[in-house]
């Protein structure tokens, strides 16, 4: 397994990140992505642990906090092997400030989170949205003394636009707190709006991706092919549905190039997708997840090995699409000025 930095900080992260939304499967939501259990979880994890990954990826808004509370109970004993990432902001309950980055929220939060995971600190704590109503200088104080109480270690975002994550570093640097070392964002080949604002941000502030849903909301796991139906039972009914939508058209041209790359280079469709994403600029880390033993290993065999520049090239021009403005004019006129594809 391949470690990297994440972001600006000194903290080594595998290539491959494990995200546990299939534990617990409390709700319909949550159980499109899977129901597993304390006992399918441990063997997960020992899975994971003996590839070398080392960050395991949740929130306390997966399935009412029951995620976070399996992966506590399936790393009892291996803590010191693990880094936790955890995530806060979206409602946990009916009351008015349930929700947000409020410190009254955040505290809440951070605590219950505490107790779920059965432990003392989390190592990557993150905002699992912006929240607009708070002012940021309120949020950013908090973060930084959740560090300095040693509660947690690194502090991260999600799912933040560009302004947003400029100006919470802008705070942060301004008034000498901790600032964010990692944003956790959607990016996948047939989704790399990432690339527009975020990702030269990132490269020029020094902070690290961790890409949740790489395969494109299981668009892109090998079971969508031109001319074929869905599979009866699959994600792509329940889950799919509730993220961006992607003209089929799209899908296929993007899908047809992963085909004759997983055969020239005898990997399946999602290992390359996924492989695609590890050569990417910024990423620190691809967090992949898995409903049974099966899945995992084969996501697991995205890492070790790298699709050749002509692959690369190929499945760059294939999942190519023009941008929204601005983007597309400092593309057309300013091309030269800027070292990204933006």
């Amino acid at each position: 397994m391949e470690y990297r930095l994440l972001g600006g900080s000194g903290l080594k992260v595998s290539a491959l990140g494990f995200g546990t939304a299939t534990f617990g499967g409390s709700n319909e939501f949550f159980k499109g992505f899977g129901s597993t259990e304390i006992e399918e979880a441990r063997r997960l994890i020992d899975i994971c642990l003996e590839a070398g990954v080392n960050l395991f990826d949740t929130a306390d808004g997966y399935s009412e906090g029951r995620s976070e509370e399996i992966l506590g109970k399936a790393l009892a004993g291996k803590r010191d092997q693990a880094l936790i990432s955890t995530k806060s902001g979206f409602a946990t309950g009916p009351g008015p400030n349930d929700e947000g980055s409020s410190r009254f929220h955040l505290r809440r939060a951070l605590e219950a989170s505490l107790r779920r995971l059965a432990t003392d600190y989390i190592d990557i704590y993150h905002l699992h949205c912006f929240d607009a109503l708070t002012p940021i200088e309120e949020t950013q104080e908090t973060l930084n003394r959740f560090v300095l109480e040693g509660k947690v270690r690194y502090i991260a975002c999600s799912n933040f636009s560009g302004w947003h994550l400029m100006k919470s570093l802008a705070v942060a640097d301004r008034c000498g707190w901790t600032r964010f070392v990692a944003h956790q964002v959607y990016y996948s080949l047939i989704g790399r709006e990432y690339e527009w604002e975020l990702m030269p941000l990132a490269l020029a502030e020094k902070v690290g991706a961790l890409v949740w849903s790489p395969l494109g909301w299981g668009r892109l796991t090998g079971k969508i092919r031109r001319g074929m139906p869905l599979p009866k039972v699959s994600r792509l009914h329940t889950i799919a549905p509730e993220g961006p939508q992607v003209p089929d058209e799209f899908v296929f041209r993007v899908v047809d190039v992963l085909d004759r790359v997983a055969a020239d280079s005898g990997k399946t469709v999602p290992q390359v997708a996924l492989n695609w994403l590890l050569q990417r600029p910024t990423i620190s880390s691809v967090i992949v997840g898995a409903r049974n033993e099966e899945q995992l290993r084969q996501n697991l065999g995205a890492a070790g090995w790298k699709l050749s520049a002509e692959q690369v090239a190929a499945l760059d021009e294939a999942s190519e699409r023009e941008p929204v403005y601005p983007y597309w004019h400092q593309r057309k006129f300013f091309a030269g000025r800027n070292p990204l594809p933006v």
